[in-house]
């Protein structure tokens, strides 16, 4: 018999429970043992839920779990780092397997954690801390383990992709899109952590972890957020080519990785360009393997809590044959590059007065930081304000050098406005 503790009820939660309830026949079928769900915590009792519960299955205090030598393994699905954190440490040391979905615990305490379970040889598993349903965490801890990774390239927001596709197709503003998304379940009261990158940082520090074997926080990660887009630049950018995605990257250069959240033009013929809605993608370039793409559901009950039960049968399976955690301190001494140093093109849009000269002193200040134009697009002028839109696309250059450019620019009088850069990721 296999015993389950399982920490929170919310919406993943109710669905971890309803499965290990219901499924009882099939999940002892493919473990080789009986699966039995024997207590759950919450916070409170008297909360309404949508699941009927055996009688005494529910407690509110940890220990029920943690001190219960028949409890096998712990399912943590509370979300945040307290009480989280300190229930995955108490349930390592008590010589419990571990399932959490946790992202920022993984991405914040991931290789301790790890070392913590390899220490009192018990497993650690979190393949819903990324994508939900999408098997992402396992393929690079297994069946993409034989691979120098070279890249990581990933939409892992689903809230942003379904923002950014409502802005893309319906040509909403961003505000009613947030609102939508808001209005549908897909995004918070406080979005804070999906808008501003901070949900998909966390995601791709524990991927970068995983691809290079090396530990990453989420500090390591360069971060902007979604809300400056405007409709205008998913015209433009249409017209140049491209979609509008919020990429989550890492890549290896010279010793180095580099990892960083931004929304970035991606060419509208490649797969990322058309992951809409609340869709999840990763493509890994590998030595091996090459580029391959997973492509699913990143969020909601039945995606995360297919993510979760496929944990707790393999740590079943596991019991008795254990085989230690993945090792994330043993790959090459790597650096964390800055993102000055990023190479890539870049998308300009500035609100300029419509006299002549404006475009010469900005090619002026760009020439002077090495960065070449591709191509300039003149759009909405205004006859009655004297006023244009101008949209500048570069050749490869540095970041650095971007800057200090952007910032010459604003200094002008001719520019009214600096009004968006976005990188190019082609």
């Amino acid at each position: 018999m296999v015993n389950v503790g399982l920490m929170g009820l919310g919406v993943v939660g109710t669905g971890v429970a309803a499965t290990l309830l219901r499924e009882t026949a099939p999940l002892s079928d493919v473990t080789g043992r009986p699966v039995r769900l024997k207590k759950v915590l919450v916070r409170d009792f008297s909360r309404p839920r949508d699941i009927d519960l055996p009688s005494g299955l529910l407690t509110t205090n940890a220990e029920d779990i943690l001190a219960d030598p028949d409890i096998h393994i712990l399912v943590e699905v509370i979300g945040g780092t307290d009480p989280a954190e300190g229930y995955l440490r108490q349930g390592l040391s008590a010589g419990k397997h571990v399932v959490t979905a946790n992202k920022e615990v993984m991405a914040k305490s991931g290789p301790e954690l790890l070392a913590l379970a390899r220490k009192n040889g018990v497993n650690l598993l979190f393949e819903a801390s990324v994508g939900a349903g999408i098997p992402i965490v396992g393929c690079l801890m297994n069946e993409l383990a034989a691979n120098d990774i070279r890249s990581i390239r990933s939409i892992i927001n689903g809230t942003t992709n379904y923002i950014l596709t409502r802005m893309a197709h319906q040509g909403t503003s961003f505000e009613q899109a947030l609102g939508e998304a808001q209005e549908l379940g897909y995004a918070e009261a406080d979005p804070t952590n999906d808008i501003e990158g901070i949900d998909a940082a966390y995601k791709l520090t524990i991927l970068a972890s995983l691809a290079y074997r090396r530990p990453f926080q989420p500090s390591d990660v360069y971060c902007e957020g979604i809300s400056k887009l405007e409709p205008q630049d998913f015209r433009y950018a249409q017209e140049l080519g491209y979609a509008i995605k919020s990429l989550a990257i890492a890549n290896l250069v010279d010793g180095a990785v580099q990892l960083r959240v931004y929304p970035a033009l991606v060419p509208a013929e490649h797969m990322l360009a058309k992951v809409d809605g609340v869709y999840n993608a990763v493509e890994v370039d590998g030595s091996l393997c090459g580029q391959v793409l997973f492509h699913g559901m990143g969020a909601g009950r039945e995606p995360t809590t297919s993510a979760v039960v496929g944990d707790v049968i393999e740590a079943a399976r596991k019991m008795g044959g254990h085989s230690p955690p993945l090792e994330v301190r043993n790959g090459a001494d790597l650096t964390v590059r800055p993102i000055g140093d990023l190479k890539v093109r870049y998308y300009i849009r500035l609100d300029v007065a419509d006299h002549p000269g404006v475009l010469a002193r900005i090619a002026q200040i760009l020439g002077d930081g090495e960065i070449s134009i591709a191509a300039v697009l003149q759009k909405d002028t205004q006859p009655e304000t004297e006023s244009a839109e101008i949209v500048i696309t570069t050749h490869s250059a540095r970041e650095a050098s971007v800057r200090k450019a952007l910032k010459a620019m604003a200094g002008l009088s001719q520019v009214r406005r600096v009004c968006n850069t976005l990188r190019i990721e082609e």
